[in-house]
Parts: structure tokens; sequence; C-alpha cells
């Protein structure tokens, strides 16, 4: 199966910028291309952070905007957004028996869990007792069913060696309580996660994992800097995830690169170019 993973649209009111770019307009971008090239996907995750401040006419737009999307797309919240916003906005998104915005999606591929990780009043994850008894039910029906399973977070539960952004991810004691959820387990193929604003990926706790820049601003590569977040306007993208039996490939996709594309291997480039 296909489908795509994007993250932290920051929307603003509508027409405002944020850090001299428009959230709105990015977005809308990233649908044009996803619309255009990856309609076939069999839908879109979006991790979170889906206002800056979540104010109620940038859901609006959000919704509006995803509409327009060919492929379904699910949302869950990050540290940027308001539960009671979100629900206001996107009525339909389950919740589990404590409020929490966390469910699942069963596909082909396996279960995919989009968990709720956001604690109100600090930018930090919180993914407590409640949230975890939730994803342990899940967890284990999925095993019971020889299922396998994939997670969406908006926070990730371990540091990446990004100190401003390793400070607010998610709380210690409770990423250590999930590490100790998941080790009993061994169907959880891989983690996607927003939150960093960078492209990551790699291996924790025998789980594989993945996150990618947002679609507005992103946060410097600086592994020294611990007083400030440090952003940058590198390109934003949205991934394409092919999960297949035996593998699971994350294509990164800059959807508003317009640098020149050109033909290798056996023409000339000089003669090619003089031509183009």
């Amino acid at each position: 199966m296909k489908f795509i993973h994007l993250t932290d649209t920051h929307l603003t009111l509508p027409g405002n910028t944020l850090y001299d770019l428009n959230p709105l307009t990015r977005l809308q971008a990233a649908v044009e291309s996803i619309n255009s090239e990856h309609a076939d996907a069999d839908f879109c995750v979006i991790t979170g952070d889906l206002t800056h401040t979540a104010q109620p006419e940038a859901y609006a737009a959000l919704r509006e905007t995803l509409a327009q999307c060919k492929v379904p797309v699910h949302v869950l919240m990050g540290n940027h957004d308001a539960r009671e916003t979100v629900l206001e906005y996107f009525p339909t998104l389950p919740c589990d028996s404590n409020g929490f915005i966390q469910y699942t999606i069963d596909t082909d591929a396996g279960v995919f869990v989009l968990m709720d990780t956001v604690e109100a009043g600090t930018h930090a994850g919180r993914y407590c007792a409640a949230r975890r008894e939730w994803l342990a039910s899940v967890l284990e029906h999925a095993h019971s069913q020889s299922r396998d399973v994939f997670l969406f977070a908006h926070h990730p539960p371990f540091e990446l060696g990004l100190g401003a952004m390793d400070d607010i991810g998610m709380a210690d004691e409770d990423a250590t309580a999930l590490n100790a959820l998941l080790g009993r387990y061994r169907h959880v193929r891989h983690l996607f996660f927003g939150h960093i604003h960078r492209p990551i990926s790699g291996h924790w706790q025998g789980i594989s994992f993945s996150t990618l820049r947002g679609t507005n601003h992103q946060v410097a590569f600086d592994m020294h800097t611990t007083d400030m977040i440090p952003g940058s306007h590198e390109p934003p993208a949205y991934c394409v995830v092919l999960a297949e039996q035996d593998r699971l490939i994350v294509h990164y996709h800059d959807f508003l690169d317009d640098l020149l594309r050109f033909p290798l291997g056996t023409v000339h480039w000089e003669d090619w170019n003089m031509n183009r």
C-alpha cells in the first residue's frame, strides 16, 4: 500500500504569515502536489501541529484545504493545537474513553495507531497511564490477530541529539513507560512522528522510525544550541511511504523544489543544455 506522511502545518489566520512564510499557501501547494502526483495513495496522515496558535479560523482553513485532497486525510494533534477546538472543527475524530484523540485505522498492511501525546500548558509531550492503557489494548488485540502495527505520534519518545528539541520531547517517565510497553510486543513495524521539523530516520528499541520537515518553517540542523530553537527556511516536504510485507520504503519529497531536472547517462550535458 501507499500513503502520505505530512506534518506540522502550523496554519495561522488566513492571509497571515509565520516567519515570513505563508503556511496556508504552502499547505495548499502540498495538497496540489499530492493530487497531481500521488492521488493513488490510500490516505494521508498529518502528525500534529495543525495550527500555530489554535485559532478557530485556522482550523476552518485547514478543514477547507484538506477537503480538496483527493486522498482521505487523517489528523492527530500537536502541542500547538487545542483538543477542544480540534474536535469542534473535526467532530468525527474518534476519541478514547478518556477523551484523548486516539484511534486506529485498519489497513491491508496492518493496524495504524494514531496517538495523542499532547498535554495542555506545555510544549513537551506526555503519554500518561490512561493513554498507555488504551494503547496496550490495541497492541494486544493486534497481536492476537497476528497483525503488524504502525505508530503515529507528534512527540518522539526518545532524544534525537538536537538539544533544544530534546528538551520538549516526551517526558522521561512517560517515555520510559512507553518503551516498556512496546518492549512486550514484536509486531510494531515503524514509528512516524512530527514535532522536530527535520528529516531524520533510524532505529529505536527494535522499531524503525522516521520524521520529516514541516510544510512551513523548519528547525535548523544544530546539535549544540540549547537556549533557543534555531529556525530555518529549508524546503518543506512530505513523505511517500510504500508498505510491503517484506519492506517499508519512505521517500522524502521536497514538493516546492523547482531545481532543474535533466537526463543522466549517455546524454551529453552540454548538448542537452544547449538545445533544451
